[in-house]
This record gives structure tokens, sequence and C-alpha cells, in this order.
């Protein structure tokens, strides 16, 4: 072929991953399940706890039957006792976008945990390495002051990072004032600028916004379904494996509380309460992220402010419409 022939021939286009991303309980794994039959795709887990093998119930991870309906990828693929970090997902994301391309499926990532949507998408920063002098520091604050304390002093200094990390995650908050203290920056600002190349994908979301007050509502049907179906029984299996209490699984949304009760401290409904208003709170946060982030390529988000409760409700026209949206685009 010539050099003028070559420059005539039009580029391949780069392959589609759709995102499927909104708050606890918006519905996204009902939605993900459709459309993965309607379009032939893998679903992709892009939540931060259903990485963990033991915590099928709290986590709302898809049942046997989901995951038997359609092919679905790095849902409970680590034990609590080895934490998963978003290089580590992103890393693991890519590999299963390749294969599912191989195999001629669309990957469906789909989550609630915007810094795996974001790192996937625009890649992770190099953070300069950690004085020691800053560690020692940041974990000694940790014990002194406590989580709620030192996140209050990180949200000081530096409110972006803060923003994005629960009051009582302590090693989350004191990894972030690690970073403030060594570098002078903020761990959020060190992520924003990217230095890895971006994927060879093309990204479509599709981000689900119900309003809060259905989100609440499901977030307290959801644990008193997960209580029925035996979230009790799956933290006392994970409290009998004798963890650090500072691991990620170890503070999925339930686990504290009904730890808390399972050692005589904390009455179930005392505990049911507490669960339920931290679910609410986080919902907050995820949804503030997402309005505040753009998660596809040029725009290219459908937005959904109905709360999808259960497959069904996704007639065959509405689920025609988001494949015509989807295809439309590739």
């Amino acid at each position: 072929m010539s050099f003028a022939a070559a420059a005539r021939t039009p580029a391949r286009p780069l392959p589609l991953a759709l995102f499927i991303a909104g708050p606890t309980c918006s519905g996204k794994s009902a939605l993900a399940l459709r459309l993965a039959q309607a379009l032939g795709g893998v679903v992709i887990n892009t939540d931060s706890m259903q990485i963990y093998q033991e915590l099928r119930i709290l986590t709302a991870r898809p049942s046997e039957a989901e995951e038997a309906a359609v092919p679905h990828a790095l849902y409970g693929v680590r034990p609590a006792s080895d934490p998963g970090n978003v290089a580590w997902w992103r890393q693991e994301a890519l590999g299963q976008m390749a294969d599912a391309q191989a195999h001629g499926l669309m990957p469906i990532l789909c989550g609630g945990t915007g810094l795996y949507f974001s790192a996937l998408r625009q890649g992770l920063a190099e953070i300069p390495p950690i004085l020691p002098a800053a560690r020692t520091e940041a974990r000694a604050a940790l014990v002194t002051l406590g989580p709620e304390a030192l996140h209050a002093e990180l949200a000081a200094q530096d409110p972006d990072t803060a923003s994005l990390i629960l009051p009582s995650d302590g090693q989350r908050i004191a990894r972030a004032y690690e970073v403030w203290l060594s570098t002078g920056r903020g761990l959020e600002s060190w992520r924003r600028e990217r230095r890895q190349a971006p994927p060879p994908w093309r990204f479509r979301a599709i981000q689900l916004d119900p309003p809060r007050d259905a989100l609440h509502a499901g977030a307290a049907r959801r644990f008193d379904a997960m209580l029925a179906a035996g979230a009790l029984e799956e933290v006392r299996a994970l409290v009998d494996q004798s963890l650090d209490t500072a691991l990620p699984a170890m503070r999925a949304h339930g686990v504290p509380e009904l730890a808390a009760h399972l050692r005589g401290t904390m009455t179930m409904a005392a505990a049911r309460t507490q669960a339920v208003t931290n679910t609410h709170r986080y919902i907050k946060r995820q949804a503030t992220w997402f309005r505040h982030h753009e998660l596809a390529d040029d725009g290219h988000t459908h937005m959904i402010h109905a709360q999808i409760t259960h497959p069904a409700q996704l007639s065959e026209s509405g689920i025609a419409d988001l494949t015509r949206f989807i295809r439309d685009l590739g």
C-alpha cells in the first residue's frame, strides 16, 4: 500500500466500554445484568468492597444465579485478609476488558466507587516516596487523635481528599495525611496529575441518580433483607478470622455495627440504625462525587433519575432505547 493510500485509510476506532455508575441502592446491578444480556457483555466489578470473598451479602454482590446468567468478573476474588487497592484493580480490570474484547463481548463496568472509574479512564499519578518521618507522624496521630479527629485535621489541610474518605476509615485517613505531610500537596491533587497514558478504549456511561429519599428508603429495606439473608452469620465468620480491624473488609457497611452486636456492646436495633445511617452518609458522598466528575468521553453520559429496584422494572423498550444510545455512540 502506498503512503498516500495508507493516509486515506480511516483509523480503526478504539473498542467501546460502558460504565454503569451511581450511589448505593440506585439499581446498578440490575441494569448491568439486563444490558449484558441485550448487548452481549461481561459485567466487571467496579466496587471496592465487592472484591472480597467473605462479603457477598453485606456488599450486595450479584447472586450466584445472576453471575451464572451472564459473565461476571472481579467479584469475590480476594480474601478479606488481602486488601485490594485501586492500582491493583485497574490492572485487573484492563485485563478483563481485553479478554472480553477477544471474545467479542462488551465490557460493562458496574459499581459505585468513583475513584475506580476515574483511575481506569484517566490513569493514576506517580506519588513521590513518602518520607519515613511523615509516615511515623501520621500513624502516631491516628493512634493519639483517633480517625475522626485526624479526618478533621486532614479536611483543614486537604479538603478535596478528605471529602472522599469516611471519617471512620483510619487507614485511608492516615495514608492521605502522610502524603500531605511528606509532599505539601493533597493526595487527590496528586491523583489529578495523571502520568499514565489513557487506556486504548472509548468510554460511555449510564449514570443513575435517583431521588435521595428513595435511596435512603432503599438502604433501610436492603439492610433488613441482608439480615434476613444471613448477614449476621457472615460477619460472625469474618470476626472469627481475628483480622486487623483496619482492613477495608472489616469496615464495609454493616460489618463494624454487627461485629459490635456480636461482642455484646451494641443492641441489634442500635446496630441496624447505625448501619443504615452510615449508608445514608455514604450515599450522599457518592452522589456528590458523581455529580462533580465526568465519567464518559465528550460528555457521553446518559442519566437515569429513577431507582431501579428489580430487573423486571426495565421494560424491553427501555432496554432497547439504552442499547441504541450505546450503539449510536459506538
